[in-house]
């Protein structure tokens, strides 16, 4: 079985102790690819070097939007020299809207159409985090396809969105990934989600550090190895097996990211 996390944070001081150790226990799990999320500019650096020290690792680079005060006038120029300069660069993000923390909407909506600016013209997918802004965020993006004449490629990330919010995205041609939280009790419309989306869009991820999935709900650290209990529950919801789940979304990933395994 091969599974791809398709979001991580493994930069995180979290993981500096035994950082090893949990690529030891991916590499175990079937864990042949990650890619990385970028929350702001000046993970980048550390982003680099682990992208270089792991070969199964590719990343994004990108500022979120809860740091989005934190743009300026060098910003796209350092995403985009970055996005150019290494070739492990897949993905421009994580970027989107996030009124759940902060109410800073219009530099928000600034930063979220200065990057897909940018994926454009990088023809690069975006990762998009979308928190409490949901009509938000399909109406940005309905707004650069009527401009446009096609939407940006890309995936809303760690979904949490109705059936009916799903096919908003599905119809923008949006890919939909699923966290550890698809796997939690109370989540019947994560779930409902899960078990409606196309196949051919379908994506798992850890957002490790955070939201481990049951039954390591409770530990302090998600990891990436836990993206197969991801992929369990995705199975039983869709009902099919765990090796079908895992062939299908790696596929999917290697199409959106442009990975070769």
């Amino acid at each position: 079985m091969q599974l791809i996390d398709t979001h991580v944070h493994i930069n995180f001081d979290v993981f500096q102790s035994d950082l090893e150790t949990v690529r030891s226990r991916w590499q175990e799990a079937g864990v042949v690819h990650l890619v990385h999320s970028c929350v702001e500019p000046d993970e980048f650096s550390s982003i680099v070097a682990l992208a270089h020290q792991f070969p199964e690792l590719s990343f994004a680079v990108g500022l979120h939007p809860l740091d989005a005060d934190k743009w300026n006038n060098q910003t796209a120029d350092e995403i985009k020299s970055l996005a150019l300069s290494d070739p492990k660069v897949v993905a421009i993000g994580e970027m989107g809207l996030d009124f759940y923390k902060a109410d800073n909407y219009e530099q928000q909506y600034l930063v979220f159409e200065a990057q897909l600016r940018l994926a454009a013209e990088l023809n690069l997918p975006v990762i998009i985090h979308c928190r409490n802004a949901t009509a938000e965020v399909r109406e940005v993006l309905q707004k650069w396809k009527n401009l446009k004449g096609e939407t940006v490629r890309g995936v809303m990330h760690c979904w949490g969105g109705t059936p009916e919010e799903t096919q908003w995205f599905l119809d923008l041609g949006f890919y939909i990934s699923f966290s550890g939280t698809v796997t939690f009790k109370n989540a019947k419309q994560i779930q409902e989600s899960a078990a409606m989306v196309r196949s051919d869009r379908l994506l798992i991820e850890t957002d490790c550090p955070f939201l481990a999935p049951v039954p390591k709900r409770g530990e302090k650290r998600n990891e990436p190895a836990y993206v197969r209990y991801v992929a369990e529950q995705v199975a039983r919801l869709r009902g099919e097996t765990t090796d079908a789940i895992a062939a299908l979304t790696t596929q999917n990933a290697c199409k959106l990211f442009g990975l070769t395994l």
